[in-house]
């Protein structure tokens, strides 16, 4: 019998999300549905476990967390890609890591969402009428603006589209984004200073990795029209945290919307969480049923491919 533990189940319906049954039937699954609040508590948590689901990158797995996880033979996660688990260290520890499928644009629904809402100021209105108030700000039209596209890959190009329909402007750069592939998607390529000062919207769709990691700083953010606007759905490193926050406090740029942190769950006491300018949500970019509908039975499958000899999507 193994025994299974589902990560950071939030909503606790991992195991309504799919057909768990057969597991159920020969092995032991325990569902965590709270964040663990440090690396200590992960592995007390986790030593007993011999496989794990998890949930994107929720709950983060360096080499120090695999070393202390002795019984540990299967991680599954969310998606194919996942920047907080050390593939190479599970690896070289016999631990085989495998993935699901999983879409993208629901996380372009929601930076389409959240442009809308910096347009029109939600964060402020919204607040104004559940206190009492009536509103007190004028918005922006998206038509006729600049979007600024940092990555026009899939989530990128699927952003591109639905801008598109708010018949908005398309500029793009990445460091691999040609003109040729940016033309394909209605999007003219840009350099990367002429993206900063040209848009009036700016939005992340980036992979972190050592080469974005801090990509957007003070010098990037100076650029910025005071008029102008960032949004982050992509992964909370890509952008100096630090920076933005001084940016926003001064009122160098108009506001910035973001789902994605350094450090998840945002901590209570995070002075972004009293920024006026900045609209907040809390890393739901990929959170629907029909993500979930993806996400979870691919995990039953790749516990049971493993279990069976014959793992499945698996990550090196």
């Amino acid at each position: 019998m193994a025994k299974i533990a589902i990560l950071d189940d939030y909503q606790n319906v991992a195991l309504k999300m799919a057909d768990w049954s057969g597991l159920q039937k020969a092995h032991q699954i325990t569902v965590f549905d709270k964040p663990f609040k440090s690396q200590d508590e992960v592995v007390a948590a986790l030593a007993p476990f011999d496989i794990l689901g998890i949930m994107r990158e929720r709950t983060a797995f360096p080499r120090a967390v695999f070393e202390k996880l002795p019984n540990l033979k299967l991680l599954v996660t969310t998606g194919l890609r996942n920047a907080s688990v050390d593939v190479k260290a599970a690896n070289e520890r016999g631990i085989t890591v495998s993935g699901t499928p999983g879409g993208g644009h629901a996380t372009a629904e929601l930076a389409m969402g959240l442009i809308l809402g910096l347009a029109r100021n939600f964060h402020v209105e919204l607040a104004n009428v559940r206190e009492g108030r009536w509103q007190t700000t004028i918005g922006v039209d998206l038509r006729g603006r600049t979007l600024g596209l940092l990555g026009a890959g899939k989530l990128g190009g699927e952003l591109a589209t639905f801008a598109k329909a708010f018949q908005m402007k398309l500029i793009g750069w990445s460091q691999n984004l040609t003109a040729e592939a940016a033309a394909a998607k209605g999007i003219e390529r840009v350099e990367k200073d002429e993206l900063f000062r040209r848009s009036d919207f700016i939005s992340v769709h980036l992979v972190l990795s050592d080469r974005s990691r801090g990509l957007v700083g003070a010098r990037e953010l100076g650029l910025m029209k005071p008029t102008a606007f960032i949004v982050n759905t992509s992964r909370g490193p890509i952008i100096d945290a630090a920076a933005l926050a001084a940016a926003l406090r001064e009122g160098r740029i108009a506001g910035a919307a973001l789902d994605v942190y350094d450090s998840e769950p945002l901590p209570a006491d995070h002075p972004i969480r009293r920024e006026p300018r900045a609209l907040l949500t809390p890393h739901v970019g990929y959170v629907t049923e029909e993500g979930y509908r993806m996400f979870y039975p691919g995990m039953v499958a790749a516990i049971e491919g493993f279990l069976a000899g014959k793992p499945i999507r698996v990550i090196t």
